[in-house]
């Protein structure tokens, strides 16, 4: 029994260095496997960096449309052009004597004239 614990004693011993670099090769895969394509990794970070670019557009153009919508606001308090503007347009408000033509909607005309074609066979 001696002579088989020094044999596994002298082997662990050559072999020793050959284990920690196995070990060493080992643990420094494992880290930079981790580091690419770990949950924090560099994949994923780029994923979260192309999504803070589109966030950051969409925060500029929300800000943009924003502001468009506060001076509009501003104008309808304080000119009388820009409310008699909008009532014109949304309410179809007309000044005596004034005569307005309405441009029918193509698509609802299209719609209109495929319905009575088929129903004129």
């Amino acid at each position: 029994m001696q002579l088989d614990f020094n044999h596994i004693r002298e082997l662990t011993r050559r072999h020793r260095r050959r284990l920690a670099t196995l070990a060493v090769a080992l643990l420094a895969c494992w880290i930079a496997y981790v580091a690419v394509w770990g949950s924090n990794g560099m994949v994923m970070y780029s994923h979260k960096r192309a999504e803070y670019r589109e966030l950051q557009q969409k925060i500029t153009e929300m800000q943009a449309e924003n502001q468009r919508l506060e001076q509009e606001n501003k104008a309808l308090k304080m000119e009388p052009a820009a409310i008699e503007k909008e009532a014109r347009e949304q309410l179809h408000y007309t000044k005596p004597g004034e005569v307005v033509y309405v441009q029918p909607d193509p698509q609802a005309t299209s719609a209109a004239t495929a319905t009575a074609q088929n129903a004129h066979p």
